[in-house]
């Protein structure tokens, strides 16, 4: 796979294969701007679609230690954690409040690497004030199970301020975020799109051709699936007798909900159906 740097990081997109294993080939005619979800979007939309993380803390020996837990999010993003010093986590956010939490995209298929995940790095702290009932009713809301043991002098109640944010999307897809772009951001309305994926890619397949040809930059496409789809356009993979490649077809506006993505599909077929 030919990776593309996008600045001096290291992060990157996958400029995807053509024939062979070789490079894409270039689009044939211009492509309009397509926007797509910022790294903090990606992850704020992958952390409001479960509830399941694992956690990484520091062992009284300085040695890592990860644990799959249950979380919440505040309004901001950051994770709420409930959690016993009876558990070796636990203990050691008590002593050290050094952490970070791995929330994963549910995978499907044969491939797990080829799904999204965030990395959320900073600092535990406990919930004072006016924050503590609200970090409290989050997570009963996320973990409603949690009304039982609420009240056990072993559990702890916690926030993570995030400081660092890496999402990767998949191969060749990653980035990363600061804390003010993480909180900053918004999780994706559509959510996770998989199920309008596979009806796109099942019953219409001529649409997504044309959005190919007329939008995507390919005139000489002769397959199109759909890869991706968020609130601000759809993903393809286009085959071309010249080779595979990647294109992003963008909607005349960002969906505001999932219902709304059926909508946003037929005008970009209406709209590629339109083009000379």
């Amino acid at each position: 796979m030919t990776d593309i740097s996008t600045d001096a990081t290291g992060d990157h997109d996958a400029a995807g294969e053509g024939r062979a294993g070789g490079p894409a080939p270039p689009p044939l005619t211009p492509v309009p701007p397509a926007r797509r979800r910022t790294a903090g979007e990606e992850a704020r939309t992958l952390v409001a679609q479960t509830n399941v993380a694992t956690l990484a803390t520091l062992s009284d020996d300085g040695g890592p230690w990860a644990s799959l837990v249950s979380y919440a999010a505040l309004d901001d993003g950051s994770p709420v954690l409930f959690v016993s010093t009876l558990a070796e986590h636990g203990r050691n956010l008590d002593r050290d409040p050094r952490a970070s939490l791995v929330v994963a995209e549910a995978a499907r298929g044969s491939d797990p690497l080829a799904h999204g995940r965030v990395t959320l790095a900073g600092r535990v702290t406990r919930p004072t004030g006016d924050q503590e009932p609200v970090a409290r009713a989050a997570y009963l809301a996320s973990v409603p199970t949690a009304s039982s043991y609420q009240g056990f002098g072993d559990f702890s109640l916690y926030v993570l301020q995030v400081e660092r944010v890496r999402w990767v999307g998949g191969y060749g897809r990653m980035d990363s975020a600061d804390a003010d772009a993480y909180a900053n951001a918004q999780a994706d309305p559509v959510g996770d799109a998989r199920g309008a994926i596979t009806h796109l890619n099942d019953d219409h397949a001529d649409a997504l051709l044309i959005m190919a040809q007329a939008l995507g930059g390919y005139p000489d496409a002769t397959a199109a699936r759909c890869t991706a789809a968020d609130r601000y356009g759809l993903d393809l993979a286009v085959e071309t007798p010249r080779g595979s490649a990647p294109a992003r077809v963008g909607f005349a506006e960002p969906v505001t909900d999932k219902a709304g993505l059926r909508g946003a599909a037929v005008e970009l077929t209406r709209r590629a159906r339109a083009q000379p």
